[in-house]
C-alpha cells in the first residue's frame, strides 16, 4: 500500500516523489528498511516504465477507469510494474492488488476488474513486452519532440534508453579517489568521481560517517571545477541546495557564501557540511533580491530548471513537468544571470549551469546574456573535465544521460547538464 499511496501523491496530487516518500505522516514512515527499499524500487519502476505500463494495461481496458475509483489506477500501475519488470511472483502481485482494492471504499467495487486485468497481463506479458518500443513509450510526447529537434533521432533514442536504467551511485571524494574506489568496490571515472552500484543504505558505507565523501552525480560535480583555482577567493554558490557544489568549493579552499531560497534545504546543506567537516556561510534569500553588500571574485549559478536532465535519477520529473514550465523557468534563468553578473567583480568568473536537457535552459541563454550584459564567453576545454571531449560541445559543457557508456550498463551514463562560463568585463 505504501507504494500505491506514494504513486497516487505523484500522479494525482503532482507531488515530487521524494516529498511523497519522506512525508512524516506518509506511508513510508512505518516501514522497516527492507520494506522501504522494496517500495522505493516499485515506485521507481512504476514511473520509469509508466508509458509501457499504461500501454499494457490499456490493452485490457475497454474504457477509461471511473473517476470515482479511489486509488484504482495506482493499484493497477504498481501491480503491473511488478508483473512486467520485477522478480515478484505473479500470484503475489495479483493477490496484493486485489486486497488493496478491497481495502478501499471506492476501489473495492472494482476488485473483480483488478483480478481479471492483471491475470490477463500475466498471461500475455512476454508478447506485450516484445511488441513495445520502450524508448518511445516512456517519454512524454512533448519532451520527445523537443529532444528530436535539439539532438536528432539517434541521440534522442539513446537518452530515452538511458532513462530506463537504474543509475549508479556517484561520489565526490575529498582525496584519493582510487583508494576510495577500491574500498567501496567502485571505479574512478575520467572526470574524477567515484562510481559504484549501490547496495543498501548510503550512510552505512565506509567513509560516510567520517565525512570523506558525499553523493553527487558525476555531471553535477563538473560545473564547480570550471571556476578554476578558487583557494582563498570569495565565491558565491547561488541556488546552492542540496549543497554538493558548496562542498566542492569549500573543500578547494574557497570562502563560500551559499545562497538558497529554502530554509529547510539550507539546513540540510549545513548538516552535510558539518558531517564533511567543511564550512561555508549560508544565507536564506531569493537570489533575485539578494543584496550581499559586496561583489564576489567568482560565482556559481546552478539555476532552477525543469530538471529534465535528472529523469534517470528522478523519473517523476517526466510526469510532473509541462512545456510551460520550461518557458517560465527560462525567463527566470535570464533574470538570474543578470542578477549574478551584478554581484560579480570585474574580471571575475561566472559559471551558469542547469540540470536540464532543454536548449531553452542552456545554450539559448548564452547569446542574450552576451548581448545585454558586460560578459565575455570563456570556452570550456576537454582537459578541464577529465579529457572527455564528448561532453565539451561548442565551448560549453553539455552532458547527456547516454554519455560515458560502460559494458556494465549500470555503471554508464551521466545526468544531463549544461554549463557556460563567462568573465565579467
Amino acid at each position: 500500500m505504501a507504494a500505491t499511496t506514494a504513486l497516487m501523491a505523484v500522479l494525482a496530487e503532482h507531488r515530487p516523489l521524494d516529498i511523497a516518500i519522506d512525508a512524516t505522516d506518509g506511508p513510508f514512515e512505518t516501514l522497516d528498511p527492507r520494506e522501504r527499499g522494496l517500495a522505493r524500487a516499485i515506485l521507481g519502476i512504476s514511473l520509469r516504465r509508466r508509458g509501457q505500463i499504461e500501454d499494457a494495461l490499456g490493452r485490457f481496458l475497454d474504457k477509461a477507469l471511473p473517476r470515482k475509483s479511489g486509488p484504482l489506477p495506482a493499484i493497477l500501475h504498481v501491480a503491473a510494474a511488478q508483473i512486467l519488470f520485477m522478480d515478484v511472483p505473479d500470484h503475489a502481485a495479483v493477490s496484493i492488488a486485489v486486497e488493496s482494492a478491497e481495502a478501499d471504499r471506492d476501489a473495492r467495487h472494482f476488485k473483480g476488474l483488478v483480478n481479471a486485468v492483471l491475470r490477463r497481463l500475466t498471461e500475455q506479458r512476454d508478447a506485450i513486452l516484445a511488441s513495445q518500443d520502450a524508448a518511445r513509450l516512456n517519454v512524454p510526447d512533448w519532451l520527445y519532440e523537443r529532444w528530436l529537434a535539439d539532438y536528432g533521432a539517434a541521440t534522442t533514442e539513446a537518452i530515452a534508453n538511458a532513462h530506463l536504467l537504474e543509475p549508479s551511485l556517484d561520489l565526490s571524494v575529498k582525496s584519493d579517489p582510487a583508494g576510495w574506489a577500491e574500498k567501496l568496490g567502485g571505479v574512478v571515472l575520467p572526470t574524477g568521481s567515484v562510481r559504484l552500484i549501490a547496495h543498501g543504505p548510503v550512510d552505512g558505507l565506509p567513509g560516510f560517517a567520517e565525512g570523506e565523501w558525499w553523493v553527487q552525480d558525476a555531471a553535477a560535480a563538473l560545473p564547480a571545477r570550471l571556476l578554476g583555482k578558487v583557494e582563498g577567493l570569495d565565491v558565491a554558490d547561488l541556488c546552492a541546495a542540496p549543497g554538493g557544489k558548496t562542498a566542492q568549493l569549500a573543500a578547494s579552499g574557497a570562502k563560500v557564501t551559499a545562497v538558497d531560497i529554502s530554509d529547510a534545504r539550507l539546513a540540510r546543506v549545513s548538516e552535510n557540511l558539518a558531517r564533511l567537516k567543511l564550512s561555508a556561510e549560508t544565507v536564506a534569500a531569493d537570489v533575485e533580491s539578494f543584496e550581499p553588500g559586496r561583489q564576489f571574485d567568482a560565482i556559481l549559478l546552478d539555476a532552477p530548471c525543469s530538471a529534465t536532465g535528472t529523469i534517470r535519477r528522478h523519473p517523476d520529473v517526466a510526469v510532473l513537468k509541462r512545456p510551460g514550465d520550461v518557458t517560465a523557468l527560462a525567463a527566470l534563468q535570464a533574470r538570474l544571470i543578470a542578477r549574478a553578473t551584478a554581484m560579480l567583480k570585474p574580471g571575475g568568473v561566472l559559471v551558469y549551469c542547469t540540470c536540464s536537457l532543454e536548449r531553452a535552459e542552456g545554450e539559448d541563454q548564452v547569446a542574450p546574456a552576451l548581448a545585454s550584459l558586460p560578459l565575455a564567453l570563456e570556452p570550456i576545454r576537454p582537459d578541464e573535465v577529465g579529457g572527455v571531449e564528448a561532453i565539451c560541445r561548442d565551448g560549453f559543457l553539455r552532458t547527456l544521460p547516454s554519455d560515458l557508456p560502460d559494458a556494465e550498463p549500470r555503471l554508464g551514463g551521466l545526468d544531463g547538464f549544461f554549463a557556460a562560463r563567462f568573465r565579467r568585463l
